[in-house]
């Protein structure tokens, strides 16, 4: 009887929050028909093609489909995880994914934190326009830019150096360079837009934090420390999380055009890796299993991550 009355109040519940579920579409089904959109987006783009990786246990054949081709288990991590490649595209990976969190990651908010300063209304929108546009150039043409500036031969910047005397320097060939070359572009090209969602994170500080502040006679240091800081710290540790899980993702597009054969030993990625075994070479179970392999790691850092900012008392994304 007891166990009876616990199921009907459970159940009664669950029919309360349908019906206030309900009544709530009802009444906003405006808001409800904006975000559709964005719904749609995620199912039809990122979560349908999540059954692809079914293929990462098959010896897929595109004659025999998914469901006609036979199945391996995990052969083809075995794969991975045995070729002699796979520690040089793991180190060379991670290695441009530590030097984009180390440089790029704090971009932003150091540009941000800046342009928050500025007063002058004139100023500042001129400067956020100025560093926005180059997000809005493709990779094709910063490639292109790159070559122009920095080529051996015929740089504008090598061209300057021989003026002056002094011997060219092999920007875009040389092993110790490379790296730096490629952060530097995603620096140049993604500062300006990933300052878009710490300003608006600063909008929302109360200006009357700022006036106590200054009359207790405290100087700009202070203000910044204290008041700015504290208001974006919650939004730097969610996009840290979320940064962290794309670890092993350093961008297919602006690798590809810039790596050539002298770069190789440290440019090859994943990315580049899978674009030759998997399109040119044809292993779409191989490569889909090496594709699976980096969600993985991207998932465990999330989780990871997360359980560390909340453990650190701080605000995580779950």
């Amino acid at each position: 009887m007891l166990q009876t009355e616990i199921i009907g109040q459970k159940n009664g519940k669950v029919q309360m929050k349908r019906a206030s579920l309900m009544k709530a579409i009802k009444k906003d089904w405006e808001l409800y028909c904006l975000l559709l959109p964005g719904i749609l987006f995620f199912l039809i783009y990122k979560y349908l093609p999540m059954w692809g990786y079914v293929i990462a246990f098959q010896d897929y054949s595109s004659f025999l489909g998914i469901f006609g081709s036979e199945w391996v288990g995990f052969e083809h991590f075995r794969t991975l995880f045995a070729e002699e490649k796979f520690w040089s595209l793991l180190r060379n990976t991670l290695l441009i994914s530590f030097y984009k969190l180390v440089f790029f990651f704090p971009a932003p908010i150091i540009i941000a934190l800046l342009l928050n300063e500025i007063r002058r209304e004139i100023f500042k929108r001129t400067i956020q326009t100025v560093i926005y546009l180059p997000h809005f150039v493709s990779w094709v043409v910063v490639a292109g830019m790159t070559y122009v500036i920095f080529g051996t031969q015929d740089g504008i910047v090598n061209e300057f150096i021989r003026v002056l005397g002094g011997k060219e320097i092999p920007f875009l060939t040389s092993d110790s360079l490379f790296r730096s070359l490629i952060v530097s572009q995603s620096v140049w090209k993604e500062t300006g837009w990933g300052t878009i969602i710490f300003l608006a994170a600063l909008s929302g500080v109360d200006s009357q934090l700022y006036e106590a502040a200054i009359v207790d006679g405290a100087n700009r240091w202070r203000l910044l420390w204290h008041i700015t800081l504290p208001a974006i710290k919650s939004t730097i540790f969610i996009l840290l999380i979320l940064r962290l899980g794309d670890t092993l993702d350093v961008g297919f597009e602006q690798i590809f055009l810039m790596v050539n054969s002298l770069t190789y030993n440290v440019g090859d990625v994943f990315e580049t890796y899978i674009y030759r075994e998997g399109l040119v070479g044809g292993k779409f179970s191989y490569t889909t299993a090496i594709g699976f392999f980096k969600s993985i790691v991207g998932l465990v850092l999330v989780f990871g991550a997360n359980w560390i900012v909340k453990k650190s008392g701080e605000e995580g994304i779950f």
